[in-house]
């Protein structure tokens, strides 16, 4: 188990022992999406094994992240409903990606997602914006223009609202060395 995979582990369950482990992995399609993921991320034979099982895995249909994406420690997908992300989107370390999100680009440059952000159910974040460490986007927003770090914002299209208590969604911090 590489410290990637540890990492999301340890989001999603608060630890990251051997036993979990198993467990998440024969009965979190999610998890084991997300395994596949950063396996196929890797060289050598785990990476391609990574990349047999993200082929594999059905859950791709429904959540799709490249195994090539750029995606920091402590990925949390919350439900396995339809996320789509752009290969080329860089994700920072504790990133919650909530149902039905979108993260596109018509153009070579994708967003860029700080660390400890928070991104709500049906949220669009559309082009190269840039979203600050310790952000939380509101459910339904759509983000076409950069949020500084420690913002709260939400809306169609997304503004900020405070900077009150911004990420306090993202739980189990995994903190790398």
């Amino acid at each position: 188990m590489n410290q990637y995979v540890k990492s999301d582990l340890f989001r999603c369950y608060g630890k990251s022992k051997l036993s979990t482990f198993i467990f998440a992995y024969v009965f979190n399609g999610t998890f084991r999406f997300q395994c596949a993921i950063r396996w196929g991320h890797s060289s050598g034979l785990k990476g391609l094994l990574g990349k047999i099982l993200w082929h594999l895995d059905y859950t791709h249909n429904i959540i799709q992240i490249h195994y090539s994406a750029n995606i920091g420690f402590g990925l949390y997908i919350g439900h396995g409903g339809p996320i789509i992300v752009n290969s080329r989107t860089v994700i920072g370390d504790n990133v919650n990606l909530s149902q039905f999100t979108t993260i596109g680009s018509n153009s070579e440059t994708p967003a860029i997602i700080g660390n400890n952000v928070y991104i709500g159910p049906n949220v669009c974040v559309v082009e190269h914006v840039t979203i600050g460490d310790n952000v939380t986007i509101g459910a339904g927003s759509v983000v076409t223009k950069d949020i500084p770090k420690n913002a709260t914002a939400v809306g169609n299209y997304a503004r900020v609202i405070n900077f009150q208590n911004p990420g306090r969604f993202v739980n189990y911090r995994w903190m790398s060395d």
